[in-house]
């Protein structure tokens, strides 16, 4: 069968693979559709991946099912999380999978077929498209929402989301919809113009202002409720805490190593509430599937679809900030 192979230095191509085998508690999936995530552009950009490939946000329909499965059925349509929990702790008891201790991660789902745990399956509805499927079984949405399950202050009006690649996107989407007001922040201007469609009322691209001089004239000189910090860069956090008022709360979504905070400046003499918030809960599928039901339009996060044969094209696009949620389509 056919699978991506990221070759490292801004190549992907494809290669011929043999079919995953299900073990006991797991299922193979026809894939019908899987997105990019930015964090596959670490390995895209530099040395690529030894076997296998990074793909984690995928739906497909239940091909074989290992002898322990008994809640799938091949055939049934399903979105997955790429996070599966051991499934007996207290975490897993609660759909938290992602607190799990002995939790697994599973990848390789930019291909024909892939393996993962029958617990990470999410059953479809049949008025689920497989883009939306994608979207609120995986990072698409699943980050977005989770986020906004961390936000501590209820009267939190004006929002400011650092970086508009799809997580960023998907906040000034989500809360948009949830009526907050959404500045977005990026040096991409397609990325920017796809924000301002998707709910944001004010963008600023700090290629061409002082950013945090105009979040703050924008909310009067006070400073941003919640500054979201979907960049994953050193520069990006810093500008958070720069443009959250006093009292406010920074959120952080990008993965990233250390960066050079003072406690003191940032947090205890503003009062700043710092918080991490990683992938999404299993069991915060249903509340995503809710707000789709009520118009949340899940698919607008979309903007380019390719085939698997053109995955080299889709890496570059989306590496070049080309593209919003970029999805690869198996027929």
């Amino acid at each position: 069968m056919k699978s991506v192979k990221l070759c490292g230095h801004g190549v992907a191509a494809i290669a011929e693979v043999p079919e995953p085998t299900p073990q006991p508690h797991e299922v193979v999936i026809q894939t019908a559709i899987s997105a990019l995530c930015g964090s596959e552009l670490h390995g895209y950009r530099n040395d690529g991946s030894a076997k296998g490939n990074s793909g984690h946000e995928a739906a497909g329909v239940v091909l074989r099912v290992g002898t322990a499965v008994t809640t799938l059925q091949p055939g049934q349509r399903v979105g997955v999380s790429a996070i599966a929990g051991c499934g007996v702790c207290g975490y897993c008891a609660r759909g938290q999978s992602t607190w799990c201790t002995k939790r697994r991660f599973y990848g390789s789902m930019h291909a024909e077929q892939f393996v993962v745990a029958a617990t990470a399956c999410h059953v479809l509805p049949d008025e689920v498209d497989w883009k939306t499927g994608v979207l609120i079984s995986g990072d698409g949405l699943g980050v977005p929402f989770h986020t906004s399950t961390k936000i501590i202050r209820p009267d939190t009006t004006t929002i400011a989301v650092f970086g508009a690649g799809p997580v960023g996107l998907g906040n000034v989407l989500l809360q948009a919809f949830l009526g907050k007001k959404v500045i977005a922040v990026d040096v991409s201007a397609p990325r920017l113009e796809l924000a301002a469609r998707l709910g944001a009322a004010a963008t600023f691209n700090p290629n061409d202002t002082d950013v945090i001089a105009a979040i703050r004239d924008y909310t009067g000189g006070v400073g941003a409720d919640l500054c979201i910090e979907a960049a994953g860069r050193p520069e990006t956090a810093l500008n958070c805490f720069a443009a959250v008022k006093t009292g406010g709360q920074v959120i952080f979504n990008g993965e990233q190593g250390a960066v050079n905070l003072s406690i003191s400046e940032q947090f205890i003499r503003r009062d700043i509430t710092a918080t991490g918030s990683w992938f999404y809960h299993y069991a915060e599928f249903h509340d995503m599937l809710r707000l789709f039901r009520s118009g949340l339009p899940v698919a607008s996060l979309i903007t380019d679809v390719y085939s698997l044969d053109d995955v080299n094209t889709a890496f570059a696009d989306f590496a070049a900030g080309k593209t919003g949620k970029a999805v690869i389509s198996y027929g």
